[in-house]
C-alpha cells in the first residue's frame, strides 16, 4: 500500500494501526465467514469486524482528508496536496523522536564508515597517527595472516611457493594473526619508514627497534572507535602477531653464477612487547612493541625502503578479502593495471573456504566495487575466470584492452 504523507505524522500511523488490525482481523475470521455463510447465508462485514473498529477506520479517513483540505493550496485538488505533501516529506530530514522504520536489507558494501569522534589533524601538528600507511612490499602479494575473524587457525601452517623459494606461515596457541591484528604492523612500518626519512633528510636520529604508540594513536591509525576492553583486546592481537612466525626460504646465484645460495629466515610478525594497563578500568597506560629483524632491515637498509603507501581507507574495508584484494592491486597493479587469476588469489590469499566459497565472495567485492583506488573486473580467461585490477587514475589510453588470457 503506499505510504500514507501528511502535516502530522501521528493521525497517519492512526490510520495505519487501524488498517493493520482489520487486515489480521480478516485473516482470523476468514474461516468463520466461510462456516456462517453455508449455515446463515451471507452475513454484513460489520458484524463480522465489529462496528467500532469501522467506525473508526471511517473517523480516520475523515480525519485524513480534513488535514489534506487544510493543507491544500488555492486551486489544488486532494490527490495533488497528497504528492506534494509526501515530496515535502521526502526531503525533510529524518526525526530523531520517532522511532525508526524497519529498512530494507541492503546489499553489504566493502567498505564500513569511519568512526565517528574521527576527526582531521590540524595541519603542521606532528602527531604519531599522522603518519601515512606503508607496507613492505615483499609479502604484499601473499597473505601472512588470516581473512577470518572467526576462525582462529592455531597450530596451522601454510606455504606459499614462490619463484625465489617458498614462504611459511605458521599459527601459535594462540592463534594465527588476522589481517585487523596486522593494522598494528602497518602502522609500526610506517612510522619506522617516517623516521627514516626524517633521519635522511638530517632532521631525526637514526631510528630503533622499539616502537612506543599510544593506544589512542593505534585506534586513530587503524580508524576504529577508541572504547571497549583495550588491554584485553591488544594484548590479545599482540599475542597473536607474536606467536605468528613467517619463515622465508630464498635461493640465489652466488656472486661467481657456479651455484644458488640458499637463505632461511624466521621470524614472528612483532618481536617482543610490553603492555602496562591499570588493574581497576583496563585503560592502556603505554605499549613498547619490537620491530622485528627482517622489517627493520628491508625499512632502514639501501636508499630506498621497500615498502609501498597504502590508502587510508584501507582501514575501512569491511571484508578480510577485501583487504587482501586492495594489497595485491597495491602491489602488482600499482598506478596502472594487473590481472590475476581467481586460483591464484585464492592459492595466495591463505582462505581456509572452498574455491567455490572463494569465487563467490570475489565476485560480491566486484559487484561492490567500492575498493579505494581501483576498480575490479571480472574477464574469462582460458584457464579460469581473472580479476582485472585497474587503478581509478590512470588514463584509458595507457591501458590495455581487457581480455582474457
Amino acid at each position: 500500500m503506499a505510504k500514507l504523507i501528511g502535516p502530522d505524522p501521528e493521525w497517519g500511523a492512526e490510520l495505519w494501526r487501524l488498517i493493520y488490525g482489520l487486515r489480521s482481523r480478516m485473516n482470523r475470521l476468514c474461516w468463520v465467514d466461510h462456516m456462517t455463510s453455508m449455515n446463515n447465508g451471507p452475513q454484513p462485514i460489520g458484524n463480522l469486524l465489529g462496528g467500532n473498529l469501522l467506525s473508526r477506520l471511517e473517523e480516520a479517513h475523515a480525519a485524513y482528508r480534513k488535514k489534506l483540505e487544510a493543507a491544500a493550496l488555492p486551486g489544488e485538488s486532494i490527490r495533488d496536496t497528497e504528492e506534494r505533501l509526501r515530496a515535502e516529506e521526502e526531503k525533510r530530514p529524518p526525526r530523531h523522536d520517532l522511532p525508526p522504520s524497519r529498512p530494507s536489507v541492503p546489499a553489504k558494501v566493502a567498505m564500513r564508515r569511519p568512526p565517528e569522534n574521527e576527526r582531521q589533524a590540524d595541519f603542521f601538528v606532528a602527531s604519531l597517527y599522522d603518519v601515512g600507511a606503508r607496507d613492505s612490499s615483499s609479502i604484499m602479494d601473499v597473505a601472512v595472516y588470516r581473512l577470518s575473524k572467526r576462525d582462529k587457525r592455531a597450530g596451522e601452517m601454510i606455504r606459499y611457493d614462490l619463484p625465489s623459494g617458498y614462504v611459511e606461515v605458521t599459527a601459535g596457541p594462540y592463534g594465527m594473526a588476522s589481517v585487523w591484528d596486522y593494522d598494528i604492523v602497518l602502522m609500526m612500518v610506517s612510522h619506522l619508514t617516517e623516521s627514516m626519512n626524517l633521519f635522511k633528510a638530517g632532521r631525526g636520529q637514526m631510528p630503533g627497534r622499539k616502537f612506543v604508540p599510544h593506544i589512542s594513536d593505534i585506534a586513530k591509525f587503524c580508524r576504529r572507535g577508541d572504547g571497549g576492553r583495550q588491554a584485553d583486546d591488544i594484548e590479545a592481537a599482540l599475542d597473536r602477531l607474536q606467536g605468528t612466525m613467517i619463515k622465508s626460504v630464498r635461493e640465489t646465484p652466488s656472486r661467481n653464477g657456479k651455484r644458488n645460495v640458499r637463505e632461511v629466515e624466521s621470524e614472528g610478525l612483532i618481536g617482543l612487547y610490553r603492555v602496562v594497563s591499570r588493574t581497576d578500568t583496563g585503560k592502556v597506560s603505554s605499549i613498547e612493541i619490537t620491530a622485528p629483524n627482517w622489517i627493520y632491515r628491508e625499512v632502514t637498509s639501501g636508499a630506498k625502503p621497500d615498502v609501498l603507501t597504502v590508502h587510508r581507507d584501507y582501514f575501512l574495508i569491511e571484508s578480510g578479502l577485501g583487504r587482501f584484494v586492495y594489497r595485491l592491486a597495491r602491489r602488482a597493479a600499482g598506478k596502472t593495471d594487473a590481472k590475476w587469476a581467481f586460483k591464484t588469489i585464492y592459492e595466495r590469499s591463505n582462505s581456509a573456504g572452498t574455491f567455490k566459497k572463494f569465487c563467490f565472495t570475489l565476485r560480491k567485492i566486484i559487484k561492490v566495487n567500492e575498493l579505494p583506488e581501483y576498480t575490479l573486473q571480472e574477464v574469462a580467461g582460458q584457464k579460469g575466470p581473472l580479476l582485472v585490477m585497474r587503478h581509478k587514475d590512470v588514463p584509458d589510453e595507457l591501458l590495455e584492452p581487457v581480455t582474457g588470457s
